[in-house]
């Protein structure tokens, strides 16, 4: 019998992330002012890690980035 592996349950809510309150890296910030520019958004200084995953589900939501699954 084989184990189905669910994607979805390896995701954790940002508000869990033991490093949430972390600065947001490189990549999110770029990610970011990608997802802003196309939302005609401005993004916030000094997001932690997990306010910046949120504005980013937010923002792939808005321009339609977001999982289609």
């Amino acid at each position: 019998m084989t184990e189905q592996h669910d994607p979805q349950a390896a995701v954790k809510d940002p508000d869990e992330w033991v490093t949430g309150d972390e600065p947001t890296t490189a990549a999110q910030e770029s990610y970011l002012r990608t997802l802003a520019r196309e939302a005609g958004e401005t993004v916030p200084d000094g997001l932690t890690k997990a306010e910046a995953a949120k504005l980013i589900d937010q923002l792939q939501q808005q321009t339609g980035r977001g999982d289609q699954g």
